[in-house]
């Protein structure tokens, strides 16, 4: 049995222990399209045969030397496949995510000295022609999809000849675990992008720790739905634990088409962001919000029983006979919404709402919940399937081979084969993360019962009032969040004498408001200014005030007219808000709340 220690071992490793017909699968013209373990293996070889054709080569060079090869596109076979093909190759794969500005994308790619690109779309190959002339070691851009005039990525394929596929099995053989296998650019959330060097042990170890501790089983029966964009080390890790498990792996066609492509996929298993679950649950509660009379109450009856769930504690005969009930009429139908089959869904990125965990786990469908920076491949901590292993509110238990310490200020840090090699080119910015053998995470925490992991805040995030308390805005902000009124919020007050917040409106709940309340709703702009709505909305924020004490509560806050995005540049790919590209945007509903520091 072969021993995995690279990423594209998952290839020999399938074929030798369970060859699959649809170790891929994508829909292509109208139709699920499986891509077979050996069509995979035997593309990805050819590509890499290609590529070397094109000069491109490395495996024996310095990181700096080695060629980089860059993939902007949509979750799809050929994403993976022409990862493969570039560690096969020797080259270093440099993956963006495709809503990435052309400013950071210019920036990248002359940092990692990108050689050849692979898009997806026309959109985005227009985004890149934009730049070319200003990324001077480009040499072509290559197409997935059929573009007149573009160069489509199956003439780097007919590029391999048998001289060549022979070379690749030479190069290939010689690729060691230590070697670098990518550069992933992380945003964040303020500053220029930081290359994380991940190498092939790194994520391999990951995989598997990731593998034995969930756990993952071997499941060949089983079929993943992917749609977290795979840039991210998070959906990339978890697509190598897929096929290092026997999963299938579907792709969705778009965040679109997650509701149609889950019913004609019936998924087993699928990861998330918090932020794409509180709009699936939105959506949920918004359907039953127009329901009348009595299945309307059964509706809120269901969800507020699900509110009560605690998997470590029994409810006794009475809750159980009412929540099995609940499950027959009501959450059986959420089940179905999502395929019928789904085993587990695993959260990660962000904090997860501790009660869509509980409401979900109720309504029998497995929820849990992971965390882990890129810089650590990414799992650090994940709650557990079997019993005893989770616990919500917290990210579980360490995996294993992660060693956990936390400092004295709460500072999560971590040691393991699965902690980056480095930030590309910034030994200084490594210095500061990588002290003593020890990743310094940035996020603060708490170890809960000996075992879980809470996460409390971003050290960054936390700030002083002017009166000298600590606030750590993110626990404020999930509670707010848990109003169906509330789409997004920002909690203020750094050197300030209150906690103040901007609110973004859940505008179709709102507008419902409105109906039954006789308000008139022309406009988000005129509806956020009306005496009557933003009545409404002090008393919402004034009752979840309750749940924290007197420094921590929002005490005056502005509602703004649009939500954040990716694409209005708030909102970074994997969803997580910049908080000071906000604070700046809004500088004016920012100081008007500050405006005499009186509080509500």
């Amino acid at each position: 049995m072969i021993q995995p220690v690279r990423l594209f071992d998952c290839l020999d490793y399938q074929l030798e222990k369970f060859p699959k017909q649809d170790m891929l699968v994508a829909k292509e013209n109208g139709t699920w399209r499986p891509y077979s373990t050996a069509e995979v293996k035997q593309t990805s070889l050819q590509l890499a045969a290609g590529l070397y054709s094109l000069g491109v080569s490395g495996h024996d060079m310095t990181t700096e030397n080695r060629d980089k090869i860059a993939i902007i596109s949509n979750n799809r076979p050929e994403w993976l496949i022409t990862d493969m093909a570039v560690q096969q190759c020797g080259a270093i794969l440099v993956p963006i995510y495709p809503t990435t500005n052309p400013l950071e994308i210019e920036f990248i790619f002359n940092d990692s000295a990108v050689k050849y690109v692979f898009v997806s779309s026309e959109e985005l190959l227009i985004k890149l022609q934009s730049i070319r002339e200003k990324i001077p070691t480009v040499k072509e851009i290559y197409t997935f999809n059929r573009i007149a005039g573009a160069r489509h990525w199956t003439e780097v394929l007919e590029k391999a000849t048998d001289a060549g596929l022979s070379e690749i099995e030479n190069i290939r053989s010689k690729i060691g675990k230590d070697d670098l296998a990518t550069i992933i650019y992380t945003s964040g959330t303020t500053g220029t992008p930081k290359g994380v060097m991940l190498s092939h042990n790194n994520i391999v170890q990951n995989t598997f720790f990731s593998k034995e501790s969930f756990p993952f089983d071997d499941q060949p029966q089983y079929k993943a739905l992917s749609f977290l964009p795979l840039n991210h080390i998070f959906e990339k890790t978890v697509s190598y634990i897929y096929l290092f498990s026997g999963i299938g792996i579907y792709y969705a066609e778009s965040l679109e088409t997650i509701g149609a492509n889950l019913q004609e996929v019936k998924p087993d298993v699928f990861t998330t962001v918090p932020r794409l679950l509180e709009k699936v649950y939105e959506k949920i509660v918004g359907k039953g919000a127009e329901l009348t009379g009595i299945k309307r109450q059964l509706f809120f009856w269901a969800v507020n029983l699900g509110k009560k769930y605690d998997n470590r504690i029994d409810g006794g005969y009475f809750y159980n006979l009412q929540l099995s009930i609940a499950n027959k009429l009501i959450f059986s139908k959420w089940r179905a919404a999502l395929g019928g089959n789904i085993k587990y869904i695993i959260t990660g990125g962000a904090a997860c709402q501790e009660r869509l965990l509980r409401i979900f786990n109720a309504a029998k469908i497995p929820l849990y919940e992971g965390y882990g920076p890129t810089e650590n491949s990414p799992v650090i901590a994940v709650n557990r399937r079997g019993e005893g292993g989770t616990k919500f509110g917290t990210v579980g238990p360490t995996i294993n081979g992660v060693e956990l310490k936390l400092m004295d200020d709460g500072e999560i840090c971590v040691k393991g084969p699965s902690m980056m090699v480095g930030y590309y080119k910034r030994p200084d910015l490594t210095a500061e993360t990588i002290i003593d053998g020890w990743l310094h995470t940035g996020d603060i925490g708490v170890v809960e019962d000996n075992k879980f992991l809470r996460i409390t805040d971003r050290k960054k995030e936390l700030f002083k009032t002017s009166g000298g308390k600590y606030v750590a805005p993110s626990a404020i902000e999930n509670k707010l969040k848990e109003s169906r009124f509330i789409e997004q919020v920002i909690v203020l007050g750094a050197g300030r004498k209150f906690v103040g917040a901007l609110i973004v409106p859940s505008f179709a709940n709102l507008k419902d408001w409105c109906e039954k309340n006789g308000v008139s709703f022309q406009s988000n702009a005129q509806i956020i200014t009306d005496p009557s709505v933003i009545a409404y909305y002090k008393e919402i924020v004034e009752e979840l005030n309750q749940n924290f004490n007197h420094v921590e509560q929002v005490k005056k806050f502005e509602l703004l007219p649009r939500e954040w995005s990716v694409e209005s540049g708030e909102v970074t790919p994997k969803l997580s808000l910049k908080r000071k590209v906000i604070m700046e945007k809004y500088k004016d509903a920012v100081e008007r709340i500050y405006d005499s520091e009186t509080s509500l």
